[in-house]
């Protein structure tokens, strides 16, 4: 591997960011929180990645999809700062993880968070969103109560965001195929500009230089209960990120420097985000394909990913500009992308090889499914736990006290 030169370095490491700005800024965007908030953390969670990890993954830390829809029910249950609460839990679990795995060995995570949990879980955080998606494509607001945009406007933004999105992702080449939501988002964006249903007003009344929008959390017992199970999803996908970035290096991160302290800087960089008001982090996949094609495996392009979007984050004027893109831009990607995530969960339980004609497999799925897509909720006092948690720590519970060889053929 040839070394860079200090301005290689930099573009490289500007171009990481570029390649992950899209999903960045899209989780924010999807469940209201600040999107220069989200730079920020992002920048900040990969930097914390990198100080514990010593600096030896080729890595970058940004939104997690698999929180999009707990934040958006959170959100009306608990406020924003109550949901920020969860979520600082939710990051501190990961690093209880961290912890029983540098005691205990990986072994106990794929004991129970087995697919047979963990797929019908990603599943939900698709399908438990699908109708939020068919409501902002239709140029709504995310729970139908509000027309933003006329139907047949709304209608055709969506059609070609979604569409430049999945011919991205099928036929795009060399770097272009690792940003079809980048370009989703500026083919759709483009498409609301002809149609004349972008408001300029944002970008106009903002600053050049502008603080973004911080929110401290506040704690509650029930928002943290709701949050808590999700960490499910992300620990399982964290794993499947290192094997990946390993495979790509033909280094064992895995062992160097270890999950146990991979998983504590995801968690932590997860805890800190929720401190700003920044959605969780995650190890992004998306930068993982991008640092493959090109062959470089200076952590040194992060770092300087990272301290770009911390710069950017107090750019008032691009916060103004994301502010501006129309409901059925985000709605359009959003119908594939929750596709997207339910498809990833099946796909779990076939790389698996899950036997779904086993009695016991299929209990544990149903359940996890209906209690999720139903809104089975759990209310004692104050307390509540519902949807994805409620499901998800059933998963759980089923899969520990179900005997294996339940429903399987004697």
């Amino acid at each position: 591997m040839e070394s860079l030169s200090p301005i290689r370095k930099t573009i490289t490491g500007v171009q990481m960011l570029f390649v992950a700005f899209g999903a960045l800024v899209l989780v924010p965007l999807l469940t209201g929180l600040d999107p220069s908030v989200a730079l920020f953390t992002a920048g900040i969670g990969t930097l914390l990645f990198q100080f514990i990890t010593k600096r030896t993954v080729p890595i970058f830390l940004a939104s997690s999809f698999a929180y999009i829809a707990p934040i958006i029910v959170a959100t009306e249950l608990y406020g924003l700062p109550g949901t920020l609460g969860g979520l600082l839990a939710a990051g501190l679990v990961q690093v209880a993880l961290s912890f029983a795995v540098r005691l205990k060995g990986d072994g106990f995570i794929h004991k129970y968070l087995p697919a047979i949990v963990v797929g019908p879980v990603i599943m939900l955080i698709g399908l438990i969103l699908a109708p939020v998606a068919v409501n902002m494509a239709q140029g709504m607001t995310g729970d139908g109560s509000y027309q933003l945009v006329p139907l047949p406007q709304a209608i055709t933004v969506a059609a070609v965001s979604l569409l430049t999105t999945i011919g991205v992702t099928l036929w795009g080449r060399g770097m272009l195929r690792f940003i079809p939501i980048l370009m989703g988002v500026g083919s759709g964006y483009a498409t609301a500009l002809i149609l004349g249903i972008v408001s300029f007003d944002p970008i106009r009344e903002a600053q050049w230089f502008s603080v973004p929008a911080f929110t401290m959390p506040e704690f509650h017992l029930a928002a943290i209960l709701f949050m808590i199970p999700v960490v499910i999803a992300p620990t399982i996908e964290h794993i499947g990120d290192m094997i990946a970035i390993s495979k790509v290096t033909g280094k064992d991160y895995l062992k160097e420097p270890g999950l146990k302290n991979t998983l504590l800087g995801d968690g932590l960089a997860t805890s800190t985000a929720a401190m700003f008001g920044g959605p969780p982090n995650t190890t992004y996949s998306e930068v993982t394909g991008a640092v493959a094609l090109l062959r470089i495996y200076d952590t040194t392009i992060m770092t300087i990913a990272a301290i770009t979007a911390i710069t950017l984050a107090f750019v008032g004027k691009l916060g103004a500009i994301l502010a501006t893109i129309p409901v059925p831009v985000m709605g359009g990607i959003m119908i594939l992308l929750f596709g997207m995530i339910t498809a990833i969960g099946i796909g779990s339980l076939v790389r698996a090889k899950v036997d779904m004609a086993n009695g016991r497999n299929m209990i544990i799925v149903a359940v996890i499914l209906v209690f999720g897509i139903g809104g089975m909720a759990l209310n004692i006092g104050q307390f509540h736990l519902g949807s994805l948690g409620l499901a998800g720590l059933v998963g759980v519970i089923l899969n520990i006290v179900l005997p294996q060889n339940l429903g399987k053929e004697s």
